[in-house]
């Protein structure tokens, strides 16, 4: 094999992309006439045909070397697997559809400035699809066919779909790399794109964001920090012979009741000011019928509030499907705070789902308080002429959960 042509390509890949030059150097090439072209492991070796580095120019294969380090990059090899398993995919047909897929997510913005995109490249405008979208959007949208005939030979490898390939090495073989290894390349890559915002195409900006602040399941998050509030509201008042106490082992034949703790009150404030969209509104509504269950299903105990720059009429749940959400004006939850520790009883937790652009009580509430936050790309401006002004900061003794 021409290892000086492979290895110059590689190095013409670097100065292309030097955002990934982290990642190309990780590779570990293995000869293989197997391989119809390159292809990848998901333990970062890359499979390279003899005869294709010989019949390839050296500006296309510098293009070969950054695509095949995009499979590893985005986790195809995982999310291939992840994907197989949960449409039920199996086969080389479906697994050359998820290949097809995942080049099309590469490929839309791979090539130009240095690198020419490769013959025979596939491109999402060859299929008919728009770009900028993900592999798991690609899949759905074509089968083979007429389109895809002349793609049939395309092989990237398992690290492109996950399915291993005669010609893998395994995880017992040489010069594969560790996940702890995989994970600080992976690292390494977002902090060189990071590091000079602009240089790298969008698609790849959002993965690195993704890679620094991988997204959370902020449904079970929410749902977990209402039920932690709830579960901590009190001790038992109420006897109940459904459940034995555990002191009952030590009076053999006497059945002693437990104590039954009492349901939390729970209060939702929502914020309805004229910054909240009517998105932001309806997603704000299913996480009040979300919150009723993490409260064992009692409705009855969790009344909702409206608040912008006033608190409005505080409504149960259990006339869930008559809230109204009253507002559209500026922003003031201390209102909502003050109306919901007014009530009687007084809540024992506090749920306030916002986009945080409001001024905070100065004093921690007399109950728990969980805060659904609904993100801002932008922070938002201060007055520059008012030396006094601070921007509003989210309260540190309130839990807080980013609804996506």
């Amino acid at each position: 094999m021409d290892v000086e042509k492979l290895y110059s390509a590689r190095l013409l890949a670097t100065r292309a992309r030097p955002y990934l030059a982290s990642a190309l150097f990780a590779l570990h090439p293995v000869e293989s006439r197997l391989v119809p072209t390159m292809g990848v492991d998901q333990y970062w070796r890359c499979y390279v045909n003899p005869a294709f580095v010989d019949a390839t120019p050296l500006a296309d294969l510098a293009a070969v070397w950054v695509h095949e380090v995009s499979h590893l990059l985005r986790d195809h090899h995982g999310r291939g697997d992840r994907l197989a398993t949960r449409e039920g995919l199996d086969g080389p047909g479906e697994r050359l559809r998820m290949n097809i897929a995942a080049d099309c997510e590469i490929n839309d913005d791979a090539f130009g400035d240095g690198l020419p995109r490769p013959e025979g490249a596939l491109h999402p405008a060859v299929l008919g699809l728009p770009g900028g979208q993900l592999m798991e959007e690609y899949l759905p949208q074509f089968r083979l066919g007429a389109r895809t005939q002349d793609h049939v030979w395309l092989d990237c490898g398992s690290g492109a779909d996950g399915l291993p390939r005669p010609w893998d090495l395994g995880p017992d073989g040489a010069a594969g790399l560790t996940p702890q290894e995989r994970d600080a390349v992976r690292f390494r890559v977002s902090q060189a794109i990071r590091g000079k915002p602009g240089t790298a195409p969008a698609g790849w900006a959002r993965w690195a964001d993704a890679a620094f602040h991988p997204p959370q399941p902020w449904r079970q998050l929410l749902g977990a920090a209402v039920r932690s509030a709830a579960s901590a509201g009190g001790s038992g008042d109420d006897y109940t012979y459904g459940r034995p106490a555990r002191r009952g082992a030590a009076l053999p034949g006497v059945i002693l009741p437990s104590l039954r703790r009492r349901p939390p009150n729970v209060t939702v404030i929502i914020d309805t000011s004229g910054s909240v969209s009517d998105a932001e509104l309806g997603a704000a509504l299913l996480e009040v019928a979300a919150i009723g269950h993490a409260v064992g299903g009692r409705r009855d105990l969790v009344r909702v509030m409206s608040c912008d720059a006033a608190a409005h009429v505080a409504v149960p749940l259990c006339r869930g499907e008559g809230i109204p959400l009253l507002g559209g004006g500026g922003t003031d939850l201390r209102e909502g705070f003050t109306r919901a520790l007014r009530r009687n009883p007084r809540p024992d937790v506090v749920v306030v789902l916002t986009d945080g652009q409001t001024p905070w009580p100065s004093h921690r509430p007399p109950c728990r308080t969980v805060v659904g936050l609904f993100p801002r790309a932008v922070q938002p401006s201060w007055d520059e002429d008012d030396p006094d002004y601070e921007p509003d900061r989210l309260p540190d003794w309130a839990k807080v959960v980013t609804i996506g």
